[in-house]
């Protein structure tokens, strides 16, 4: 399977897999995040419902803290 992450193809040895495994593999769990799958918004409490297929575009926005 190949998605476009942030304007990059990454490609996975999977058929599909859910935006919560694609955070995990991606070494993202606990972070602050935005991400957006194909133009919408997908909120936190569906990343493990939200399933990710062949040609997906998203777009992962982490919050950056400062002061």
């Amino acid at each position: 399977m190949q998605i476009l992450i942030n304007g990059k193809p990454r490609s996975f040895e999977v058929t599909q897999f859910s935006v919560a495994t694609l955070v995990e593999t991606l070494d993202l769990v606990g972070k602050r995040l935005a991400i957006e799958c194909n133009g919408e918004i997908v909120p936190r409490s569906q990343f493990e419902s939200t399933l990710l297929i062949d040609g997906d575009k998203l777009e992962i926005v982490g919050a950056v803290g400062g002061g």
